[in-house]
């Protein structure tokens, strides 16, 4: 009964560090770029879009193809830099916890 008690300790406490977690991700911000820094876009830890900047020489009759290959860039590159700070924090937080190979958390 001891040990029962001390895991559901375990679990409201590890409740706890992921709620604090996920305030923590969903106010980070990254900024990925492409094109050299021509194209910009800066996600939140929730994926939203908050800025988008584009270089004005890349505002030219006839390149909009070009522009939005750089606008896609831009945006997997934030999404990757987002996605890796969450790991890092979940990795973190699960330390030395017995998981089975393969789950991610939070569920």
């Amino acid at each position: 009964m001891k040990d029962l008690l001390g895991l559901m300790g375990k679990a409201k406490e590890m409740q706890a560090k992921f709620q604090t977690m996920q305030e923590e991700i969903a106010g980070l911000e990254a900024t990925g770029q492409s094109g050299g820094g021509l194209v910009s876009i800066t996600l939140t830890g929730k994926f939203e879009m908050k800025v988008l900047k584009i270089d004005p020489s890349l505002l030219k009759e006839g390149e909009a193809e070009i522009l939005e290959d750089l606008v896609l860039a831009a945006h997997n590159d934030a999404k990757t830099k987002v996605e890796q700070v969450m790991q890092e924090k979940t990795k973190a937080l699960t330390a030395g916890l017995p998981l089975p190979p393969g789950m991610k958390l939070p569920f």
